[in-house]
């Protein structure tokens, strides 16, 4: 099996060291640890940067420091550059979606992939996106297209984290309970059907089938737990005792 190394981040010309902190932040939220920096402009270490990173300290200890673009996506073997601008160069554009898709099967094989954001006030030069293999565009309002370094940040490492984990797009918190089953379901669909046809619900006669049939389906498409069927026929036990529903 191939070693599977994670995407590197790499800021280019970082402004402010809150941005680099929320960025920290960002990629520890989605289990990403490689962040690089180009030339910071104030500096390195920023203390700024460690205040806003709350708890994701440990990837701006580990970040690496370069002089320049080329030298911190020397080891890549695919570079994407987050950008919203046309820049006029030949290169795919891909959204963050299939960008982070493709990555995750280089990186698979054994690939090493780098993520290029560039600075917060003036986005990248082309310079550093010639270095890149390919654009990522996100779709965002046009008349409105600038996304906070932080935030850029965020949508790419949470792209990545589905494309990687394959999460789950739904999954049902049952609180302890299980599921009512087909026996249990039809049990209350009887109980209430029965206590239903002794108030006289089911009328006119010749409606009463149709009005049971739509009973049942109802009860068929709920998603019904056993707790839940416990307390239905709670209910209709305590209106019967309390003369509830009488015709």
């Amino acid at each position: 099996m191939p070693e599977t190394v994670p995407p590197a981040f790499v800021l280019i010309r970082p402004q402010m060291g809150e941005n680099i902190g929320a960025a920290a932040r960002a990629m520890w939220n989605f289990g990403l640890a490689r962040m690089r920096l180009v030339d910071p402009r104030d500096g390195w270490p920023n203390p700024a940067a460690a205040a806003m990173a709350s708890g994701a300290g440990r990837l701006l200890d580990a970040a690496g420091l370069y002089a320049t673009t080329p030298e911190a996506v020397a080891d890549a073997t695919r570079v994407y550059a987050t950008t919203a601008r046309p820049r006029g160069l030949t290169k795919p554009v891909l959204t963050p979606e299939e960008a982070m898709r493709e990555a995750a099967g280089i990186v698979a094989e054994g690939g090493r992939v780098a993520v290029l954001f560039g600075p917060e006030r003036t986005g990248m030069e082309n310079d550093d996106i010639a270095l890149a293999n390919a654009i990522v565009s996100v779709p965002v309002n046009p008349e409105f297209p600038s996304l906070n370094l932080a935030q850029c940040v965020l949508l790419m490492a949470y792209e990545w984290r589905r494309a990687a984990e394959a999460a789950e797009a739904r999954r049902d918190e049952m609180a302890g309970a299980t599921w009512a089953t087909a026996g249990d379901v039809e049990s209350l669909a009887r109980t209430y059907e029965a206590r239903l046809e002794e108030t006289g619900f089911f009328f006119p006669a010749d409606k009463a089938p149709g009005m049971k049939m739509t009973l049942r389906n109802l009860w068929s498409r709920m998603p019904l737990t056993r707790p839940d069927v416990q307390i239905l026929h709670g209910i209709l036990r305590h209106l019967a005792r309390r003369g509830g529903g009488a015709g």
